[in-house]
């Protein structure tokens, strides 16, 4: 019974209704699996290496706020995971209160830090001079509301579906500054073997400079260019050991079985004291990378081909 309770449990940021248990849903083989709301990336990643969940979904980047730092973090000193999926969710809030409470009566908002960020132009424009109270999640901040009505927050910001689990009112609606925002979250499990390509596919790894003399983020970013790489994203996070000392987050267009990444790859490791492999997956959007002929698989293959001839004195 156990092994089979582990097989189909899945962990997320809850509790019910957040945008991380919107993007577990997208999965599949999560459907009809039990899902865990946790309180934190780190307990949904501590879950995964324990073994008490298949996976956990985690959100990593928003379009709004770019990378989530807490998350680019733990994946970073968490070893033994793997990304396996990514999910899109598009983000938009609603601000709700307790029944009775006007917008008026609104002094004090509570948020999730990143949800904060992409309403504060409306919140500035419409509670100038309003408090923020952080949360770990916005329908904990929107449930806080219920279950402790003398407490700091009047109001909150949190989902549209928030009303399907809890008894809040909604005082304003559509509240994101930017209409087109879209969360990023990502699938991570305990290694595993890469799943084959699919054409259209990401890979996600973090690497750390050797060291900080002048020219060593050129050398590095050179493994890539080299070789026709397109890096999606890449953000530095300090390591923690002393200043000035970072390690860089990096998605890149395409999968380790290709050519031209294992190369790269390899490349990486002879120059870096420190890369970790996140996984290769495929892409949420589908998009194919775009690879000039003399990058493609075919390229590398008849470079190793007629290098083999050179020696062999074909």
């Amino acid at each position: 019974m156990p092994e089979q309770e582990q097989t189909h449990t899945y962990s997320y940021l809850g509790p019910a209704g957040t945008f991380t248990e919107a993007a577990l849903r997208q999965v599949p083989e999560a459907r009809g699996a039990v899902h865990r709301p946790v309180a934190n990336v780190g307990e949904a990643l501590a879950d995964v290496v324990a073994g008490r969940s298949t996976a956990a979904m985690i959100a990593i980047e928003n379009s709004v706020e770019g990378g989530v730092s807490a998350t680019q973090d733990a994946l970073a000193r968490t070893p033994g995971l793997r990304i396996v999926g990514e999910q899109l969710v598009p983000v938009d809030f609603v601000l709700v209160a307790a029944p009775g409470t006007t917008l008026a009566d609104v002094r004090v908002v509570a948020a999730h830090p990143v949800a904060y960020g992409q309403t504060h132009g409306w919140l500035e424009r419409n509670l100038p001079g309003h408090g923020h109270l952080p949360a770990a999640s916005n329908v904990s901040a929107a449930a806080g509301l219920l279950s402790d009505p003398d407490g700091v927050a009047d109001a909150a910001v949190a989902p549209p579906g928030i009303t399907e689990h809890h008894a809040v009112e909604v005082l304003a609606r559509d509240i994101g500054d930017n209409a087109h925002a879209v969360t990023r979250f990502v699938l991570v499990s305990r290694t595993a073997p890469v799943p084959p390509p699919t054409g259209a596919d990401k890979t996600s790894l973090v690497v750390e400079l050797p060291d900080d003399r002048s020219g060593s983020l050129v050398d590095m970013l050179e493994q890539f260019a080299t070789r026709g790489i397109t890096l999606s994203s890449i953000q530095s996070r300090p390591i923690g050991d002393e200043l000035g000392r970072y390690r860089f987050v990096i998605d890149l267009e395409g999968h380790v079985l290709d050519e031209r990444v294992a190369d790269a790859l390899l490349g990486l490791k002879r120059f870096s004291p420190a890369v970790t492999f996140l996984g290769s997956y495929p892409r949420a959007d589908g998009k194919a990378a775009r690879v000039v002929p003399r990058y493609d698989d075919a390229a590398f293959v008849d470079a190793r081909d007629w290098l083999r001839d050179v020696v062999s004195g074909a």
